[in-house]
């Protein structure tokens, strides 16, 4: 139906994570629509983060270079390590501004049924690097899934005893209903509950 650079690049937008048929035309014709310099800005961008930005080769967060900007960051508390699942768990925690240590990406969650085990995560390196460094204390921030669950429990259970281990408190998010609140969510806020006199 189109001619064939412009199905070249439906078929390349369709593969994005949420973007279906639909979208990825409606973005092949915005970018046909484009000023040419804006079209190869991001062309040149996507070719630019392929060949510059790598992970980390402390933490596995992104990095240009061998060493990510919060690695870098002499500010930070050495002594606090957050565990994620991926490099954009990164991101949300530093909106925040209320963490101001290190990081350690997993890059993925347990998840037998998918394949995934223990040796196809980050972990070793993350108990490298507590028998290593001054680490005192490791946050688990992994998602509240079953998969992040079930990684969450095999860390700690490694790290028992080396160091503190404290996980993300987890319930009710601010402006909710109950009742739209599901059974885990609304058991953990009970089981989170604080003193408020």
């Amino acid at each position: 139906m189109y001619p064939q650079p412009i199905e070249r690049l439906v078929t390349e937008l369709a593969k994005l994570p949420g973007i279906g048929r639909q979208t990825a035309q409606r973005l092949a014709f915005h970018v046909l629509r484009s000023e040419d310099a804006d079209a190869l800005a991001l062309a040149d961008a996507v070719r630019e983060v392929k060949e510059k930005v790598g992970l980390c080769e402390a933490c596995f967060n992104l990095a240009e270079g061998p060493r990510c900007v919060v690695c870098e960051d002499r500010r930070r508390d050495r002594s606090l390590i957050c565990v994620v699942e991926q490099p954009a768990d990164v991101i949300p925690i530093e909106r925040t501004h209320e963490y101001r240590g290190l990081y350690h990406v997993l890059g993925g969650a347990l998840s037998p049924i998918d394949g995934i085990d223990p040796e196809d995560l980050r972990i070793a390196e993350l108990v490298d690097r507590v028998g290593a460094d001054e680490v005192t204390e490791v946050v688990l921030a992994t998602n509240p899934t079953t998969t992040g669950e079930a990684t969450a429990h095999h860390v700690a259970e490694l790290l028992r005893g080396r160091v503190t281990i404290t996980r993300l408190a987890s319930g009710l998010p601010v402006g909710a209903d109950l009742e739209h609140a599901d059974e885990v969510t609304l058991g953990r806020a009970f089981a989170g509950r604080q003193s408020v006199g």
